[in-house]
């Protein structure tokens, strides 16, 4: 009976990314010297590959945006190559797009240069550059190399025998049958051309496993319950890079992990906690009240070089009674049915608002804000509101299919450690929120279907977690 109260299954969840699970868009919001912009990169899937990046003014008085790919850390990025103006809309003189090469795997980061009647300001923005799959050749570009590969190698064979046979003529004489020599040349060319094929395809096939060894495989995170309350956690490697670590991890937020822990499928109670790293690649936390259910479990690291990762898990769990949460560790709970409301009430008369624009579906991969703001009983702009985890909130986009999960920020998608990879102390500074009863969040829903977002708000010591479902089409 003991051992079905802790039964535990783990698995890997079917969408990747490198911040977020199935998201791999990056969406930021901060300040180029005295202009703020909203950046959305949309990272290539395979490496070397193309990045679109979307820049959008929000200060006037911008003539000119630049933007620069170069590695997160390394020799590489302290020569970067020439930046790349990105185009100005016709349509929209506060919107700027261009692609850029990147390269190689690992932590990237894109250099915004932004240049105005202010001045010129820059801005990091990270970008993780990893491949999620191999693609494959068009079928008419395999026809069409293949006939030519048919077309060159007769060419060759042909050339070679009509050289051989004409060099045994006398000068001014007709041309004979052919003879042996010729028909010999021929055979052996043949035999060469056909081994030498034969390797070029071994060669690709060593080049295409190699490639198919750097598609990136998520982390997956392994759970379980010890004693009545304390959850253990191990991340496991499925083998990617062989240089990715598990003993290099940075604090995000004052934590080196942000679990969250959603019951499945309902997602009706979702807890944000803090596990305490007891070992490379281990943690461990005491749990709050938890009533018994499958939990989806998502823990999200960021590496020394910039490079954040999302690891995944089930974990069933019997009624633990816990113990309190500590003071950055949040809980809520919504309904199991799905609601197209805009108020979500909270105890002691508060509630927080979703201030949306309108009810509806949304577009997919179309970034915007989402606002919500924290009210008292009297319907009156909260007081007391304090900063959580230096934020003014935090968010998480919850795909009802499991296949997304997205942790998002007032400046947007990216973690605050890999931030502080990219860009200096003043800089991180800069992209600080101003904390409020009213918290917006850049994002971009990332595929068709029903969402969950979580909503967590800090006002007199209490974290305070809203619930609001949306439909993406």
């Amino acid at each position: 009976m003991f051992a079905a109260r802790i039964a535990l299954l783990a698995v890997v969840c079917a969408g990747v990314a490198g911040a977020h699970v199935g998201s791999p868009d990056v969406f930021f919001q901060g300040q180029a010297g005295p202009y703020k912009v909203l950046v959305a990169i949309r990272p290539p899937d395979v490496i070397p590959g193309v990045a679109q990046v979307e820049i959008r003014a929000l200060t006037a008085g911008v003539d000119k945006v630049e933007v620069t790919p170069m590695p997160m850390t390394g020799e590489a990025s302290k020569h970067p190559p020439m930046a790349d103006v990105a185009g100005r809309s016709s349509v929209d003189p506060n919107f700027y797009e261009g692609s850029l090469w990147l390269m190689g795997f690992g932590s990237w980061k894109v250099k915004v240069r932004v240049t105005g009647r202010a001045g010129a300001g820059e801005m990091q923005v990270p970008v993780p550059a990893l491949a999620y799959k191999t693609k494959p050749m068009e079928t008419g570009v395999e026809y069409f190399l293949f006939g030519m590969m048919v077309f060159l190698t007769v060419g060759m064979v042909a050339i070679a025998g009509s050289a051989v046979r004409e060099a045994e003529l006398e000068p001014g004489a007709a041309g004979a049958g052919w003879g042996l020599r010729p028909v010999l040349t021929m055979l052996g060319l043949s035999v060469l051309l056909v081994l030498v094929l034969w390797k070029g395809k071994t060669w690709w096939g060593y080049e295409a496993a190699d490639h198919a060894e750097q598609i990136y495989k998520p982390l997956t995170l392994n759970a379980t319950l010890q004693g009545d309350s304390q959850l253990q956690l191990q991340l496991q490697d499925p083998g990617w890079f062989a240089s990715r670590k598990l003993d290099d991890l940075a604090t995000d937020h004052g934590h080196l992990m942000h679990l969250f822990l959603l019951r499945w499928p309902a997602m009706d109670r979702v807890y944000h906690l803090h596990p305490e790293q007891t070992a490379a690649g281990y943690f461990a936390t005491d749990l709050p009240a938890i009533p018994a259910g499958t939990y989806r479990a998502y823990g999200d690291i960021v590496h020394e070089n910039g490079l954040a990762e999302t690891a995944v898990g089930n974990v069933t769990l019997p009624d633990v009674t816990g113990r309190p949460p500590g003071p950055d560790d949040a809980a809520g709970r919504a309904g199991a049915e799905p609601t197209a409301g805009a108020s979500f009430n909270l105890d002691n008369g508060y509630k927080m608002v979703w201030k949306r624009e309108a009810a509806g579906t949304f577009a997919t991969r179309r970034v915007r804000m989402f606002t919500f703001a924290l009210e008292g009983p009297d319907g009156k702009p909260a007081g007391g509101m304090e900063p959580y985890m230096g934020m003014g909130g935090h968010a998480e986009f919850v795909g009802a299919d499991g296949t997304v999960f997205a942790h998002v920020h007032p400046t947007g998608s990216v973690s605050m450690a890999s931030v502080k990879v990219a860009s200096n102390e003043e800089m991180l500074r800069m992209h600080e929120s101003v904390v409020g009863n009213e918290v917006s969040f850049p994002y971009g829903l990332p595929k068709v279907g029903r969402y969950r977002v979580f909503v967590q708000m800090k006002h007199a010591g209490k974290v305070e977690t809203g619930a609001f479902d949306l439909e993406a089409k």
